[in-house]
Formats: C-alpha cells, structure tokens, sequence
C-alpha cells in the first residue's frame, strides 16, 4: 500500500462512477470489458459495490483510463461526494 501512496487515494473510483460512466456513455458490461480489456465477471463485481474495492490498482487504473480516454472524468472520491463530469473524448479538438 506505501508503495502507491497519494497516488492510490486518487486514483481509486467506487463501483457507483463506473456504472455512472457506463450509463453516460450507454456502454454495456460487455462493451467495457472489450474497451479496457477487463473480464466482465470483474466489471460486475467492481460494479457491485459502493465502497472503494480491493481490486487489483492495475484493474482499476485501466477502468479509469479507459473512460477518461472517452470523455468521462472523475469528481469527488468513492467515499466523497462521487461524480463523474462529461467531457471531450481525448484527441478530438474544440470546435471553438
């Protein structure tokens, strides 16, 4: 656990981001688990929780990164006001 230090508390999202992060991006379990190449068995345990998991950090950051690459970031923490904001799909441009 020292070994991640503030960059684990940041990092982790709760099962309740991940289904709102699916829903805004109308993604199925399936649909996830072929974007950030994780086992749907996985996605619906992580899913069935409020609580930050004891999953894997590796599982966890691709989850995150996987969303984070379609638009979705991360507000507030699993235990603090959790959130996701809808933004721009990494790589495309302002239209502005």
């Amino acid at each position: 656990m020292a070994l991640y230090g503030p960059f684990c508390a940041l990092s982790m999202i709760g099962g309740q981001q991940i289904r709102m992060a699916r829903a805004a991006l109308r993604w199925s379990i399936e649909d996830l688990s072929q974007h950030a190449g994780i086992g749907s068995r996985t996605i619906k345990r992580l899913e069935a929780t409020d609580e930050i998991t004891s999953a894997n950090m590796t599982t966890i950051l691709k989850i995150k990164s996987c969303f984070e690459y379609a638009g979705i970031e991360f507000i507030g923490s699993p235990n603090d006001r959790p959130g996701i904001r809808i933004g721009q799909r990494l790589g495309e441009s302002d239209p502005s």
